[in-house]
């Protein structure tokens, strides 16, 4: 332990909000000379403040570590897996069309360490699921600050909005993502290995008094950080069924990664451990047979998105909307796309052919001519475990 007989590293890391291995990480990297000019540049209001008014409580030879733990934290709290940031929401945010969802937040927060936080929300491609993950993604996660991004949206006027914003450890998955990246590396057997060698790297850099660099199974790393800190996480996925569409011949890989969904989402360590799971899809669990390792999860599909059938498309409020921004007929736009109807929410609209629609000016089949389109097809088609049968009954 470093003291100069004022304070601990534990009483300042105490101070400055973090655990003391955080701060501990920091100060072995503190030394690194390339750092020194950015945060000394970056942050000279902040040591300006510490040397007029912090010394009788902070050593001064602890002021250049102290600054380069406030820009640490700053900078690589916030990962591409763990705490990422809020980026993809901004783009969202930043695009010619951007419809307000933020209203799901409050469902999804009323859902946080209840029987119910394990979600599974199904739904053809191109009907807002990745926009939703990256709107959670920005909400939750601890490695940004999202606050002004929120400013004059409905998630702003929630009552719940303040207790979950930017609060949670966060771990994002884009299975797709990963499982492309192992295809093009010709090694798509070994996607669960990258993955979750890529997450723990990222968690060992914020708990290395609780993660080892030789740790392989995510699942068992956050029981560790969890029995250390009692932290929990937050586990969004993106296009968790990716493997079973995409390696729908290979069993042996499918076996792993069910044992992987069971060690992340079953059992004790899951109910101690998981605050909130929400996991995207294009066909209902039952269809790919992983009922045993997720039969916890509660669904939100196509035809029963329940207390989500508002986010499934746009209503016919925002279409009306955007067709008065855009100089549209809002008939012939009703003609099109008012394709979907829900106990919850009655006139829904296509996403992504009411936004092509009115970028484009033109009203056309847009949905059709995309991937998902073909995808749905070929499963109608194969009538897999009765899919075509419940959809003519």
């Amino acid at each position: 332990m470093v003291t100069d007989g004022i304070l601990t590293l534990r009483q300042i890391a105490e101070r400055m909000g973090m655990t003391e291995s955080k701060f501990k990480a920091a100060v072995k990297k503190s030394g690194h000379s390339s750092v020194a000019p950015r945060y000394f540049s970056n942050r000279y209001g902040e040591i300006d403040f510490l040397l007029q008014n912090k010394t009788d409580i902070i050593p001064a030879f602890l002021l250049r570590v102290v600054m380069y733990v406030i820009l640490e934290n700053e900078v690589t709290a916030m990962g591409m897996y763990f705490n990422p940031s809020n980026d993809g929401f901004k783009q969202a945010l930043n695009s010619q069309i951007y419809v307000d969802k933020t209203g799901m937040i409050g469902f999804v927060n009323s859902i946080i360490n209840t029987e119910q936080k394990f979600a599974a929300v199904s739904r053809a491609r191109r009907f807002g699921k990745s926009m939703a993950a990256k709107l959670l993604v920005a909400y939750y996660s601890k490695g940004c600050d999202s606050r002004a991004l929120f400013k004059g949206l409905k998630a702003e006027t929630l009552l719940s909005f303040e207790s979950e914003l930017n609060k949670n450890n966060v771990i994002m998955i884009d299975f797709q993502q990963h499982f492309s990246s192992a295809k093009g590396k010709n090694e798509p057997e070994k996607v669960l290995e990258r993955m979750q060698e890529k997450i723990i790297q990222e968690i060992h850099e914020s708990y290395p008094d609780s993660v080892s660099e030789n740790d392989i199974f995510l699942p068992d790393v956050l029981e560790k950080v969890n029995k250390v800190t009692n932290e929990q996480f937050i586990i969004i996925i993106d296009e968790w069924d990716c493997l079973f569409r995409e390696a729908k011949h290979n069993r042996e890989l499918q076996d792993k990664y069910i044992n992987f969904l069971r060690g992340m989402f079953k059992g004790y360590m899951a109910d101690k451990v998981i605050k909130l799971a929400y996991i995207t899809g294009i066909l209902p669990i039952k269809k790919y047979g992983t009922q045993s390792a997720l039969n916890n999860f509660k669904e939100y599909t196509m035809v029963s998105p329940d207390q989500l059938a508002d986010y499934v498309g746009f209503n016919e409020n925002e279409v009306r909307t955007l067709c008065d921004r855009s100089n549209m007929d809002f008939e012939e736009c009703r003609r099109w796309y008012d394709g979907y109807s829900f106990d919850n929410a009655e006139s829904i609209y296509n996403p992504n052919s009411v936004v092509e629609a009115m970028l484009r000016h033109k009203y056309g089949s847009y949905w059709t001519k995309t991937d998902t389109y073909e995808v749905l097809r070929d499963y109608i088609s194969m009538n897999m475990d009765g899919l075509k049968d419940d959809i003519i009954s």
